[in-house]
């Protein structure tokens, strides 16, 4: 499996707009074929930071998700809602356990 983790910080006050956008993106990714998993998180103490939790099945599947045209609509759709750029974080899973994955 490879793993990305993706931080993100919207502007304070775009919570509400960028929520839906990225709930479509996250069911649209859910149906690739090369994605095991795909998570939108929301921090509890700072509603304006997220987090994407991205399993890929390989490492080339993370390409492929990249030309999608549901991801490349929601990178566009988000991008002036970033307070910061966007921080993906790529992880190998050494204990994955009887996930289902």
């Amino acid at each position: 499996m490879h793993i990305v983790l993706v931080q993100i910080e919207v502007i304070s006050g775009q919570e509400a707009e960028f929520i839906p956008l990225t709930l479509e993106n996250a069911r649209s990714s859910r149906g690739e074929p090369g994605i095991a998993r795909f998570d939108f998180l929301q921090m509890q103490d700072e509603p304006t930071r997220f987090m994407l939790v991205e399993v890929y099945r390989q490492p080339k599947d993370a390409v492929k998700h990249k030309e999608t045209a549901h991801y490349l609509i929601w990178r566009d759709a988000v991008a002036d809602m970033m307070a910061e750029p966007r921080l993906g974080v790529k992880y190998t899973n050494l204990f994955p356990g009887d996930q289902g994955w």
